[in-house]
């Protein structure tokens, strides 16, 4: 097994650069296609065996659906009514790992689940259920769930319905930063040996004598001493985890004989200040159709913002075009609103008090999904939340999936494409990112009292004992007399941190996919975009 050593540079932009040399001189088990949460996690769980793998994205890491979730980790407690009893345990085992190895990017958050008069459920049988979740989770959420009086409710949610309210129930899931984690995870692949570029995108396929994928043609874009190059890489095993764009790429693999896989579907979520619209936890609200949806704060989002959503909607053919459509974005974020006035009437939200909404593009699998030509297998169902198959080629395809369980997931699909040979154990039961873990932050603070530093309180909590690194760089490169926008101190060495350490290529990757500047503020950051565009192009100079 490939072991990190002192020598295995930070995940920066320096990084891309050696490994696209990487891509054109070595030959790899693996090369994954899509650098979102699903290939970050098969990176990660493939090279921990001590495989040889790397992963080429498109665009930016996480820029499609993992950037754009309702950035919660969750067991399911819906998935009960359906029996669906294995799922819910493994997702809850799931969310206590994170909670526990993630503890800056995933949190403890209270959801407050209220029951009227004419709710499908009755306060009994939501009772059953939550005392169920609890058990399924032995015992390990941050507390028990609790039922919550009319008034207490009430006095604890400002604006909610009262109307026909008999009570609430309080239990806890986890909120996340989804693209960060993403980050986080290809930065642990990197760190065993994965060779993981942005950027570059899979044209081609090379089928050998027995009709297999032996090679493809990546095309890199232009940065760097690299520059825009086009490289043939070698493999054993190719695996596909394109999210939306699986169809895209199936084409490219099989041409007239690709079969779409996909039946899209688009999801909007609409974003407030936290102080319109302050709530102590996220609350869960029923749709008529049986669906739900939930308003969520997020008090370590910059200033703090509350999130709503989401919608379900036809998606564009191209996932690329889905914020083209104004129309549909203006339906959603009145059917959102609609939403809104129903359940918290006295807050009287409108869209002058929107400041922002985003859109994301769940990769949800055909009933029909298929692919036919030589060599084409029936689909396999591994769960109910994504699915595995052979794809052309002896290729592996991987659609849909559930965040919460992607550690999971990419041990299936780990075993599904070495399927044959002795099986080698996953090792990712460790942290990924140490910093993040008390003890070191124990430790930073005391280093950062022993140098008189005052070190924000955001920063630690966002990246534990690395904030003392991006304290030095504030230090040491950035202008201190600029004022950081409210919530986001030290702003520049933040991002200069995030060029050395997240593979940051472009402004937009930092204010939108690393911190979420562009996303809570109505104005997206835009006063901010020449100094971050000047230390970039020193960053990429060093």
């Amino acid at each position: 097994m490939t072991i990190r050593s002192e020598a295995t540079p930070a995940f920066s932009f320096h990084t891309r650069e050696q490994n696209i040399q990487r891509l054109e001189s070595e030959e790899f088990d693996f090369l994954i296609v899509g650098g979102g949460i699903t290939g970050a996690g098969v990176a990660w769980d493939a090279s921990s065996r001590g495989y040889k793998v790397a992963l080429v994205e498109k665009d930016d890491f996480a820029q499609g659906t993992s950037s754009r979730s309702s950035k919660l980790i969750h067991g399911g407690l819906r998935y009960l009514e359906n029996y669906e009893f294995g799922l819910v345990f493994e997702a809850l085992t799931e969310r206590t790992y994170l909670m526990e190895n993630c503890p800056h990017l995933v949190r403890p958050l209270p959801f407050y689940m209220p029951v009227y008069e004419d709710s499908p459920h009755s306060s009994y049988l939501l009772s059953a259920g939550m005392w169920f979740y609890d058990l399924l989770s032995t015992f390990r959420a941050p507390a028990l769930h609790q039922k919550i009086s009319r008034g207490t409710t009430l006095r604890m949610i400002p604006g909610m319905k009262k109307d026909g309210l008999v009570c609430s129930f309080k239990y806890y899931d986890a909120s996340m930063w989804d693209d960060a984690l993403t980050i986080d995870v290809l930065s642990k692949a990197q760190q065993l040996g994965a060779c993981v570029v942005s950027r570059t995108k899979a044209l081609k396929p090379t089928y050998d004598s027995d009709k297999k994928i032996t090679s493809m043609t990546v095309q890199t874009e232009n940065y760097g001493k690299s520059g825009s190059k086009s490289i043939n890489v070698k493999f054993k095993k190719l695996i596909v985890c394109a999210g939306v764009w699986t169809d895209e790429v199936g084409k490219s693999l099989a041409a007239d004989d690709w079969k779409p896989w996909l039946a899209p579907s688009r999801g909007t979520h609409i974003v407030f200040s936290l102080d319109r619209f302050p709530i102590p936890g996220a609350v869960t609200m029923q749709i008529e159709d049986g669906r739900i949806a939930f308003a969520i704060p997020r008090p370590d989002y910059g200033p703090g913002i509350t999130i709503v959503g989401t919608t379900d909607g036809p998606a564009p053919a191209n996932p690329d075009k889905v914020e083209d459509d104004q129309a549909d974005i203006a339906a959603d974020q009145t059917y959102l609103l609609t939403l809104l006035s129903k359940y918290f009437p006295d807050l009287k939200l409108t869209d002058k008090d929107v400041i922002n909404h985003y859109i994301g593009i769940r990769p949800l699998v055909r009933p029909d999904r298929g692919h036919s030509g030589e060599g084409a297998k029936n689909l396999q169902k591994v769960s109910r939340e994504h699915t595995i198959d052979h794809g052309p080629g002896d290729s592996v395809i991987v659609a849909g999936g559930k965040y919460t369980t992607f550690r999971k997931m990419a041990e299936q699909i780990v075993d599904f494409a070495t399927h044959g040979t002795e099986r080698r154990e996953p090792q990712t039961h460790d942290t990924l990112f140490p910093p993040a873990l008390p003890a070191a932050i124990q430790r930073a603070r005391e280093v950062a009292r022993g140098k008189g530093w005052s070190v924000p309180e955001k920063l630690i909590e966002r990246y534990g004992a690395a904030a003392l690194e991006i304290y030095q760089i504030d230090l040491d490169s950035c202008d201190q007399s600029i004022q950081s926008p409210d919530g986001f101190p030290m702003l520049e060495a933040q991002f200069r941190y995030a060029v050395r350490h997240q593979m940051v290529m472009k402004v937009e990757d930092f204010i939108r996919r690393r911190q979420p500047l562009y996303l809570c503020r109505q104005d997206h950051g835009a006063s901010w975009y020449p100094l971050l565009e000047k230390a970039l192009a020193d960053e990429l100079t060093k």
